[in-house]
């Protein structure tokens, strides 16, 4: 069964297109339905009206040290490492007509992907309990669809957005299982992007912060706090076809987990940094946008530490004269 821009700068308007959503770490299970790492260069740019496609390739693999315990699928687990590697394909739609002067664009994004996680010991219980040791689950399943929307404007070089992400929990979650990609609660989460880009000079500096409210897990009674996230991105575009620069992240859970499932709060903490690497390119007379990120994560604190790399492709549907870059 399966389980879970204009100008020399034209390219920089395929790939802005969505806000990627799905996985971050304290948070049950370690993870979060915002996927840490999904916005990047062009974070806050709005393509002009149109229908695009992004895909993402999202490959994590970390470890939890000591004896510190992770909650997970209604048990606790410790010594805990994991890989994943989840395709998250994206559709945005940007509508033709202004709304308070800007645009708006709607996502959704269908997570599908494999997960491995292997663990020293778990606890039979949210509270403790039966105790047991090398324990390992591996997972091919279907996560949790993520549907969104933001409001978009430019003014000059500068360009901002208000946005929001819902995940809807219909996916495949397993409870007792160490892996899930499914998260199988409510979640919400709202953001806010800037982007200043100069396409004379051809850099490109982003912002997104935002906040992920969380519902409870109904099977296992357990509520993750809400979670603060940070992203940036600093890059140069060096002519019409590539780009590099840095980015990164910060992570801090700004209160603890909660219900009856949750042995203590849990408020989890990361950084991250690391490099990205842009290129443009034109499949017959379809724009391409390619990015390839890498993320360092340091400072963690109950959560995973581990390193994360994205592959994105992003291209045109249907738009107007103008294309959009791959975050």
């Amino acid at each position: 069964m399966v389980r879970r821009i204009a100008g020399p700068l034209a390219f920089v308007v395929i790939g802005a297109i969505a806000g990627i959503p799905a996985a971050s770490k304290a948070a049950e299970g370690g993870v979060g339905f915002y996927l840490l790492g999904s916005k990047g260069p062009a974070a806050a740019i709005t393509p002009p009206p149109g229908v695009y496609f992004q895909n993402d390739v999202y490959y994590y693999s970390g470890n939890l040290g000591g004896g510190t315990e992770l909650p997970t699928g209604g048990r606790l687990a410790a010594g805990v490492d994991g890989k994943a590697i989840i395709e998250l394909p994206t559709f945005l739609f940007v509508l033709p007509e202004e709304v308070l002067g800007g645009h708006v664009g709607l996502t959704a994004t269908f997570p599908i992907g494999w997960k491995q996680t292997n663990a020293r010991a778990t606890f039979a219980g949210p509270l403790g309990g039966t105790a047991s040791a090398n324990a390992s689950d591996n997972v091919f399943t279907i996560g949790d669809p993520v549907v969104g929307g933001y409001l978009g404007w430019q003014t000059g070089n500068f360009h901002w957005q208000l946005g929001t992400l819902i995940n809807v929990p219909i996916g495949d979650y397993q409870k007792g299982e160490l892996s899930n990609i499914a998260f199988h609660h409510w979640g919400a989460d709202i953001s806010a992007a800037a982007t200043w880009l100069d396409p004379e000079i051809g850099l490109d500096l982003s912002g997104v912060l935002g906040v992920t409210f969380n519902a409870e897990n109904p099977a296992t009674d357990y509520r993750t706090g809400n979670e603060l996230h940070f992203e940036w991105a600093a890059v140069q575009h060096f002519n019409e076809q590539f780009d590099a620069g840095l980015v990164g992240y910060v992570y801090d859970q700004i209160t603890g987990d909660s219900g009856p499932g949750a042995k203590r709060p849990f408020k989890g903490h990361a950084t991250a940094i690391g490099a990205t690497i842009g290129w443009n390119f034109k499949a017959g007379d379809v724009p391409v946008a390619a990015r390839i990120k890498y993320f360092h994560e340091f400072e963690t604190k109950n959560r995973v530490k581990g390193d994360a790399v994205y592959l994105t492709i992003s291209v045109p549907l249907s738009s107007g004269p103008t294309p959009i870059a791959a975050q």
